[in-house]
């Protein structure tokens, strides 16, 4: 199934970093953020990607016209470095466009402008490029396709806790409660759509908004709700704590068992 990424924010949240570089650049561990996304697509055995570009765009090309499969496969290197032997033949080749959609552009227009490359797909992925997940991306494909519906996306619990006021109309406080014990539901970023879903899109209009409306008015837009781990990229406290858990071996987003047991041998034989 072909992935949609959105890359070409300006991550203006995390400017520490996106100055320099654009988000889905920002490294976690030895590799980008957005390499992170891929491979949990391609664990699931999703590998064509079209990546929207925009802010930095050249720096996104450069690093996949120049990197290359061994950056990040165990191998060995005999002659100097002429011969390259991937120790992991069983990889998987990766299928990249990479379209400049513009710097200004929102999601919604950006999506509009990768329109060609999936609308005569059956139904396609997309994802916001900045956040990491342990949902088990095939039951979510397999509850949109049970529904009927035309647009699906990933609902989870805000990372923060905050204490949340009942209060009535003379002041009177009801009950304070947490966030993670409301029901107060956020988008995360992750999306299955159907090629119909570009007939409820107009130019210049953000994804989320005006479209996701149109759906809810049609009963199209379906919420996949996951209560596992789930976390977004927005500031820098966010990249530290990512970071932190690449440190440590500890990453979730991993999809497979087996991508999960690789990465802590690899731990392991570092420590």
């Amino acid at each position: 199934m072909r992935v949609v990424l959105f890359c070409g924010g300006r991550g203006t949240r995390i400017r520490e970093y996106s100055e320099n570089v654009p988000k889905p650049m920002i490294p976690l561990g030895h590799q980008p953020i957005i390499r992170h996304v891929m491979q949990w697509y391609s664990d699931y055995g999703h590998d064509d990607f079209v990546l929207c570009l925009g802010y930095k765009a050249n720096v996104i090309k450069d690093f996949f016209l120049n990197t290359r499969p061994q950056t990040f496969a165990d191998c060995v290197v005999t002659g100097g470095g002429r011969d390259v032997q991937l120790l992991d033949p069983a990889g998987r080749d990766w299928r990249v466009t990479l379209l400049d959609t513009g710097i200004w552009r929102n999601i919604g227009e950006r999506l509009w402008a990768a329109r060609e490359h999936v609308r005569h797909e059956p139904m396609f992925l997309a994802n916001y490029s900045d956040g990491l997940t342990d949902v088990d991306l095939n039951d979510m494909i397999d509850r949109f396709k049970e529904s009927g519906k035309l647009a699906c996306f990933l609902a989870v619990r805000a990372p923060l806790t905050y204490h949340l006021a009942d209060i009535a109309e003379d002041g009177r406080v009801r009950e304070f409660r947490t966030t993670d014990t409301s029901e107060i539901w956020i988008n995360g970023g992750y999306f299955v759509f159907k090629p119909e879903i570009f007939d409820y899109m107009r130019e210049g209009e953000e994804l989320v908004l005006e479209p996701f409306s149109r759906l809810i008015a049609d009963n199209q837009l379906m919420a996949y709700k996951h209560t596992g781990f789930w976390r977004s990229m927005d500031t820098l406290r966010d990249w530290q704590s990512l970071e932190d858990m690449v440190e440590k071996g500890d990453m979730p987003w991993l999809a497979t068992p087996a991508a999960r047991s690789a990465q802590h041998q690899v731990v392991m034989a570092a420590s």
